[in-house]
């Protein structure tokens, strides 16, 4: 029987860097991988393909084919298809990167799945693995795949989860996404960007309730420019395929049917259910150690990663919210950092999110809502890019910076941004608010001109005139 310091399981962005880090601390490290490439759900069917495809779509400016053509749908078909082989070059790329990241730290990869026999040892078994490991430390970072309920007949063609999406054989003309959380607002605004009918559905009364509402306000507003159908505070009753005569876009007129509790019937050519994602780990046989998960597989740990079990720890989606690759990446490197008692610390409450929809939005510390609910004085400075030169020349006229300023000390309490390098631009704003500074900051620094990090400036200036009653 080998035996590690540290065995991984799963190697996506938690289990990479919590291996990574271990392995630059002089450990000795396996990563157990269930699939037969490492990667896991980011590379393969989550961040990395999403992002891939978006970029793809940007590039094409949203306009998919011409309607002179004359096969039109074989024109949709050959659009589509350059769209996703662009993302599996992206994705042969990732592997590759964190292929030779395991080599050069000299981490030793098994090929398999993994499941607890007592709470040191973990059997592995695979196509060409069969065998046992023991660790001194375990992390968990098995990750999560999308829910799929029981009652909705799936097919992978017409009935779909986002890990089916990129293989679809072609662009359905119109598509129902239920689900109006991130991954179905990302890929809602995607479609909708090719020029297919989407119909979104989410049963709160608007999208992505984490966000600032002002800046969903505006994501909805652009939405349904792009002919977005939002059906908010509506609850799916039930998925169906339906075959209505000379419908459908496959050849035995398949369509997806939905029906919702207020008593609508809709019906697309394909469904994309984006409702929740389940833990991978069922198969682990937690019960051998002491551990349990939740009803969606998620496992308890505290803020350094740590389960109940002190030698076993847990990162990535597999322990729920946030559930970003960015995030699963720090909370795999903390966990590799505490269980070997090197000092290292998180700025839980300056995570930035990014949301990659067309238009992106990001955030960073407080939202409006949030600092209300407190009681906590505030204002709100705020920059469009139609004002800023960059914006004129990135042809963006809808974006938007909005900066919270506390009214009293001038502090810097959160940053919210809708447009083009959103994700890319928030993190001007999470430094200063790092290094707890002011507003006044933005006023007496220099940007570049013309940038988008103007904004900053324009949006402190604006906030102070009105904290000036000017």
């Amino acid at each position: 029987m080998r035996t590690f310091d540290l065995c991984v399981i799963g190697s996506g962005p938690a289990g990479q860097k919590a291996a990574i880090q271990a392995a630059k601390l002089g450990k000795s490290v396996c990563v157990v991988e269930q699939r037969g490439v490492v990667g896991g759900n980011a590379v393969h069917t989550g961040t990395i393909p999403s992002k891939a495809l978006r970029e793809a779509i940007l590039r094409l400016g949203g306009r998919h084919m011409s309607p002179t053509i004359a096969d039109f749908q074989a024109a949709r078909q050959g659009t589509f298809a350059g769209l996703t082989a662009s993302c599996h070059e992206v994705i042969k790329a990732e592997i590759a990167v964190v292929r030779n990241h395991f080599r050069s730290n000299e981490i030793t990869l098994l090929t398999g799945s993994a499941s607890f026999k007592d709470p040191h040892v973990l059997h592995v078994h695979g196509e060409h693995t069969d065998e046992d490991v023991r660790a001194e430390f375990i992390v968990i970072a098995s990750g999560t795949s999308p829910t799929r309920p029981k009652d909705v007949p799936f097919d992978d063609r017409n009935l779909i989860t986002s890990d089916e999406l990129l293989r679809m054989p072609d662009l359905p003309r119109s598509i129902i996404v239920v689900g109006g959380g991130v991954i179905g607002t990302e890929y809602a605004s995607m479609l909708a960007a090719l020029g297919t009918r989407v119909t979104l559905i989410e049963g709160r009364s608007r999208l992505l309730d984490f966000v600032d509402a002002e800046i969903i306000e505006a994501l909805q507003y652009h939405l349904r420019q792009a002919d977005v159908t939002l059906r908010l505070g509506e609850k799916v009753v039930s998925i169906k395929t339906a075959t209505p005569a000379g419908a459908g876009r496959t050849s035995d007129g398949v369509m997806a049917e939905a029906l919702l509790e207020s008593g609508k019937t809709l019906r697309a050519d394909a469904l994309l259910y984006c409702v929740g994602r389940q833990g991978n780990t069922a198969d682990l046989n937690l019960a051998a150690v002491g551990l349990e998960a939740d009803e969606r597989g998620r496992i308890r740990v505290d803020a350094r990663g740590k389960t109940s079990v002190p030698h076993i720890y847990a990162a990535g989606d597999v322990v729920g919210f946030p559930a970003l690759a960015s995030t699963s990446m720090e909370q795999g490197r903390l966990a590799a950092c505490s269980m070997f008692g090197q000092p290292c610390d998180m700025v839980a409450e300056l995570l930035p999110y990014g949301i990659f929809s067309v238009p992106e939005i990001s955030m960073c510390g407080w939202t409006e809502e949030k600092l209300t609910k407190e009681g906590i004085p505030y204002e709100a400075g705020v920059a469009q890019y139609k004002e800023i030169a960059r914006g004129q020349l990135v042809g963006d006229d809808i974006g938007m910076l909005k900066m919270l300023i506390h009214q009293d000390s001038h502090a810097l309490l959160g940053v919210h941004v809708i447009g083009t390098g959103a994700t890319e631009l928030v993190h001007i704003g999470q430094a200063v608010m790092a290094h707890k500074g002011t507003v006044e900051y933005f006023v007496n620094t220099v940007f570049n001109y013309p940038t988008l990090a103007e904004c900053y400036k324009v949006a402190a200036l604006n906030g102070l005139n009105k904290l000036r009653n000017v």
